[in-house]
């Protein structure tokens, strides 16, 4: 017999639920709904049976947009929304104001000074977040939706785009530069107070182990969190994209026998969630985790 020691370390990992998982149906089609976030570190894969026996079953994967596509629709998008029109004088703003309090994060994070310029304000509030996942351990690269791209382009399984980047970028490019600063001003208070860092614990920890209760905890405090960031997220970000999202997602289900979307978890849980405005369109929606 194998010492101990020596067994548990030729153990497999072991693939345990993540996020959330909903089991979408009508009279002949099913499609699971899967919850992500948008960051990753390698031991969150391989992932459960249940995610990985629907994809590998699936007619199609659905995802908000396919990180596996042409790169330049993305960078396209992001000088459009997020950038300052090359040539063009920055504005004095927020960004100035906020220069001796900006300094440390940039540095915290890694952002070139140079780098922070010709960004719009709630890109850069964006590119702040993200730092902070980062500093967590957890990264872009890794997220699950470029996991499960990969893995459906690996076994020549379609991708279906739910939304564009430029659908989701013109989101953020349609606020006022007055509210681009709040929003900025909200992000680099909430990293100040440790609010943001906390934040993206209790949100990674609740995917990592298929919270729900966590889920439904963070939904509620986002929901009555007054700061001007925190409502734009839930009514623009959220609640502002569910409709369509769910939309998407029934078109699927009914072209497809079997299939798979996969959206931010958080377009799951809360008042207004996707799985809610499925159900209100007849289709039978059960909870696996």
């Amino acid at each position: 017999m194998l010492p101990l020691q020596v067994t548990r370390a030729e153990a497999p990992p072991v693939a345990q639920n993540r996020g959330a998982l909903f089991k979408v149906h009508d009279a002949s089609h099913t499609l699971y709904l899967f919850g992500t976030i948008h960051v990753g570190a390698p031991d969150f894969y391989p992932l459960e049976p249940t995610v990985t026996q629907a994809l590998e079953g699936a007619g199609a994967l659905a995802l908000e947009i396919d990180p596996g596509v042409d790169p330049r629709a993305a960078v396209s998008a992001v000088l459009k929304y997020g950038m300052e029109a090359p040539g063009s004088e920055v504005p004095s703003d927020c960004r100035q104001t906020l220069a001796p309090r900006l300094a440390p994060l940039l540095q915290k994070y890694g952002i070139p000074l140079e780098a922070m310029a010709p960004m719009k304000p709630w890109m850069l509030a964006s590119m702040l977040a993200i730092g902070e996942f980062a500093t967590l351990g957890y990264r872009s690269e890794l997220a699950v939706d470029n996991y499960l791209s990969q893995q459906a382009k690996a076994r020549k399984i379609p991708v279906v785009e739910l939304e564009s980047m430029e659908s989701q970028m013109a989101l953020f490019g349609a606020m006022t530069p007055a509210d681009e600063c709040r929003f900025l001003e909200d992000g680099v208070a909430s990293i100040e107070d440790q609010e943001q860092g906390q934040e993206a614990r209790e949100i990674a920890q609740a995917w990592r182990t298929a919270d729900a209760q966590a889920f439904d905890r963070l939904a509620a405090k986002a929901a009555q969190d007054p700061s001007f960031a925190a409502q734009f997220v839930q009514k623009v970000l959220l609640d502002g994209r569910n409709p369509a999202l769910a939309d998407g997602i029934a078109k699927l289900l009914a072209r497809e026998k079997n299939s798979l979307a996969a959206i931010g978890v958080l377009h799951l849980v809360g008042e207004k969630s996707v799985p809610d405005l499925l159900r209100k369109r007849g289709l039978t929606v059960e909870r696996v985790y």
